[in-house]
């Protein structure tokens, strides 16, 4: 016989009635707790399956901007953009070496800030390129046998000897050709170079090779390799700019050159029945008309303050150096 701790007298059953007015009242109540979840003001946030509230996205065109780790519409965290590496007048499509670290500042020279608007003449200053105005630059600076003075800024043989090699990447397809640049070593002596040239690896951003003569002038040769600073300079000078056009050259196709230009030159135009039509410039200095636009014609050009000069009547004749009698104003 079965122990009475572990049976239970089983229970009569009774059939209960459940008042009407009961089973109203508890459907009420249900129905007023639905309607105050679903409009309640948190626009009914839905539950996701640990039980954690889902946010509802706004609709496309609502106005609300994404933050930089806005969810994407496959849910996960959509990419950061990259910085951009280019120059303020990079090139597409290609990622760029390192600028020259301005003096005084430390770690990475891409995250350097942006030079300070000049002020130009004609309201707008085009890009200056890497190498910017009112700029120093901490660098080193090598010594190379010239020769006959010529380069890749295709300039021609010269007397002068107070030029430099630029690094390619500062070199910036020959925008820095024609430039001045004051170099400083860490003795305080001082010279002025022209850039000429263009000093490819291992030369390294910041970096200029110097002729020997000048880096004579700022450390024994023996030193091989110094420390400087250097900024351009927008000299006094007597001469004007010249224009030489390509050999080869015809009202078909043609190389248009600046020379002896006091800042450096950011644009060469040609003028045409549409308007004004920049040229494309090569890495070896000269702007190109692939289809003879302009070949002949007026000319303007732009320095990196925005000063525009207009040339006439500069005929297309071949390696031959026309005056041009004008000159960019000094800074």
């Amino acid at each position: 016989m079965a122990s009475s701790s572990h049976r239970r007298p089983r229970p009569e059953r009774r059939t209960r009635r459940v008042p009407v007015v009961t089973v109203v009242a508890v459907a009420a109540v249900a129905l007023v707790v639905s309607l105050v979840v679903a409009f309640r003001p948190d626009g009914g946030a839905e539950t996701g399956a640990d039980g954690g509230a889902r946010t509802v996205e706004p609709a496309a065109g609502s106005g609300v901007s994404g933050s930089p780790t806005a969810t994407g519409a496959t849910g996960s965290p959509s990419p950061k953009p990259k910085p951009s590496t280019a120059s303020p007048s990079a090139t597409a499509g290609r990622t760029s070496a390192p600028a020259a670290t301005p003096a005084g500042k430390s770690g990475s020279s891409s995250g350097r800030p942006a030079a300070p608007a000049a002020r130009t003449a004609s309201g707008t200053a085009p890009s200056a390129g890497r190498i910017a105005p009112g700029t120093a630059y901490r660098g080193v600076a090598t010594s190379y046998d010239v020769g006959n003075g010529d380069g890749a800024c295709s300039y021609g043989p010269t007397s002068d000897v107070m030029t430099a090699a630029m690094n390619t990447a500062d070199y910036e397809t020959s925008k820095a050709c024609g430039a001045y640049v004051l170099v400083r070593a860490g003795s305080g002596a001082s010279i002025t170079v022209r850039i000429t040239n263009e000093c490819p690896a291992p030369c390294e951003a910041g970096q200029l090779d110097l002729s020997r003569q000048a880096f004579a002038k700022l450390a024994p040769l023996s030193a091989g390799r110094i420390p400087v600073t250097w900024s351009l300079l927008s000299p006094a000078t007597s001469d004007t700019v010249s224009i030489r056009y390509k050999t080869g050259s015809t009202q078909y196709w043609c190389g248009i050159q600046a020379i002896g230009h006091r800042n450096p030159l950011a644009r060469l135009e040609v003028r045409t029945s549409a308007g004004w039509t920049r040229l494309a410039r090569t890495d070896y200095n000269y702007f190109l008309s692939e289809q003879g636009t302009g070949c002949g014609g007026a000319l303007r050009l732009t320095d990196i303050y925005g000063e525009r000069l207009t040339v006439e009547g500069i005929a297309v004749r071949a390696n031959v150096v026309q005056s041009t009698g004008v000159q960019f104003a000094r800074h």
